[in-house]
């Protein structure tokens, strides 16, 4: 009879070490994903929370979510921590009463009847060491160390790069002298409201409105002009003419917002003290209901007019009208005429020295030239005009105006042009040095303002108003937490995505223009 000398291991021990390797291999994936998300964070992406409004509004800090009582526009107003004497970046964990606001579409002066939860900033991801391998583009948005104090990260855009010479002319930015125009996808994110027909007050005759006790109707017909309201749809536009008379409507500043440099986002203390934004755009749907008229937008600059047609034939026209001198055309081409019927988008903008005229999908561009002087003798102190004309029989809808940023080169409304950058004061960059704007340009702290030297390691100082290489951290990404709602009115944290506002941040080259 023989005898098995092999140890037998019994059911019991061998679960329990099948236990511990699985304990032990759980353990060894957690350290590893640890170590992997850690490397993740420190060299690929990391997440970043928009404590301020200077980026404004293509990026939020702490802010209220108000809508026009009026209206019913749904716009933003920054929190400032300051005001409310709480520290900096700081939020209130209840309701707090906003501020008086100014509907950036209808112009109501907006006080609301109680406290309102405040909304937290958005929440953005970096994608951090690109600019390790790629240099940064003009436009980015990049998130950098502040250099006056290291320990604190800010995000402004990126607007001057090693080697060239920066100046801020009539709120555009120039580089090497030239006009600096913004890529398409950059330029469509700060486009601003001025004006928007399809937000009409309710109650029109009471309230207080910009300029006015009761809001009126701004868009007004202009000499013996045919336009009229729908009966019953006011944000309509009718024409019934004969197609060989022009008929106009003319923007009103004295009834509704003027072309202001102004935020509804920030104080409107000071809004009648901001400079004048001459770039501006309309937009709106057009639907010829007969095979004979014209549609047509004109927008003034300085003291030249420019203005952009499409007729029945197909013909699409760029022009300009300069006092005393009579119309010159600048551009022509012929497109598939208008389908008769059929509503079609126009739009029309004078940005960046640009001339930009859209029928649907058919585009018409003039380019002004770079220079300063190339659109005209600079004329701040001469507000901008809109107009909207045409023949035959037309219905518009979807009415709008907006304006461009505007980089501001005064610290103060009506103080002194000494800023850096400012016109006649051009700023120059050296080897590794870069220039950086805040969107919300008249409420943000950037290299025009800061007036000390940046501090480095080792007693190292770098020059007032620059971002050294060292400091670039990343460019913004994607805001992936953008505010979100809470699910019920006492609820203290927003846990409910905000998907709608969930978006891409575009940067960019000149060379996208």
């Amino acid at each position: 009879m023989s005898v098995n000398s092999t140890e037998k291991i019994s059911p019991k021990k061998a679960t329990h070490k099948d236990r511990v390797a699985e304990i032990a291999n759980t353990f060894e994936w957690l350290i590893t994903a640890f170590i992997l998300a850690f490397v993740f964070r420190a060299f690929v992406m990391e997440a970043f929370r928009i404590p301020t409004g200077s980026m404004a509004d293509t990026l939020k800090g702490a802010h209220f979510r108000l809508s026009c009582p009026q209206c019913a526009y749904k716009y933003d107003y920054g929190f400032d921590s300051a005001r409310a004497r709480l520290p900096r970046d700081s939020v209130p964990r209840g309701r707090v009463k906003p501020p008086v606001s100014r509907c950036p579409s209808c112009g109501f002066y907006n006080s609301a009847e109680g406290p309102i939860p405040i909304s937290y900033g958005d929440r953005i991801l970096v994608l951090k060491c690109i600019y390790q391998f790629l240099e940064p583009k003009q436009w980015d948005v990049v998130v950098f160390k502040n250099p006056l104090d290291p320990t604190i990260n800010y995000i402004k855009r990126l607007i001057g790069r090693p080697g060239e010479t920066v100046e801020i002319i009539d709120g555009d930015i120039y580089v090497n002298g030239q006009i600096s125009r913004k890529p398409p996808k950059v330029q469509n994110e700060l486009w601003m409201p001025v004006y928007d027909n399809d937000y009409q007050p309710i109650r029109p005759r009471e309230g207080l409105f910009y300029g006015h006790n009761n809001w009126q109707q701004p868009f007004r017909n202009i000499s013996d002009s045919e336009w009229s309201i729908h009966e019953t749809r006011p944000t309509l536009f009718r024409l019934d003419s004969p197609p060989d008379k022009t008929n106009s409507l003319i923007y009103d500043t004295s009834a509704d917002n003027e072309f202001r440099a102004t935020y509804a986002y920030n104080d409107i203390k000071l809004y009648d003290y901001r400079p004048y934004c001459s770039d501006l755009m309309v937009r709106f749907y057009s639907l010829m209901a007969v095979p004979e008229g014209r549609i047509g937008i004109a927008l003034s600059k300085y003291q030249t007019e420019y203005s952009a047609w499409v007729d029945s034939t197909g013909d699409m026209v760029i022009a300009k009208t300069l006092r005393g001198e009579g119309t010159t055309e600048l551009a022509r081409t012929v497109v598939e005429p208008p389908v008769v019927n059929k509503a079609t988008e126009v739009k029309f903008a004078n940005v960046d020295h640009e001339l930009i005229f859209q029928f649907g999908d058919q585009k018409l561009t003039y380019d002004l030239g770079r220079g300063p002087n190339d659109a005209g003798e600079i004329r701040e102190d001469i507000q901008p005009r809109v107009k909207i004309f045409g023949s035959g029989k037309l219905t518009l809808s979807h009415i709008a105006v907006f304006r461009d940023i505007h980089y501001t080169a005064r610290k103060s409304p009506g103080g002194p042009r000494g800023e850096r950058a400012a016109q006649g004061n051009p700023f120059t960059l050296g080897e590794d040095e870069f220039f950086v704007l805040g969107d919300n340009s008249p409420n943000s702290e950037d290299g025009r303002w800061w007036d000390r030297p940046g501090r480095g390691n080792n007693a190292v100082f770098y020059r007032e108003g620059i971002v050294p290489r060292d400091y670039l951290v990343g460019k913004a990404l994607f805001v992936y937490w953008p505010s979100g709602f809470r699910p019920t009115a006492n609820s203290r944290f927003a846990v409910i995505p905000n998907v709608g506002q969930m978006r891409f941040i575009y940067g960019g080259s000149t060379a996208d223009r």
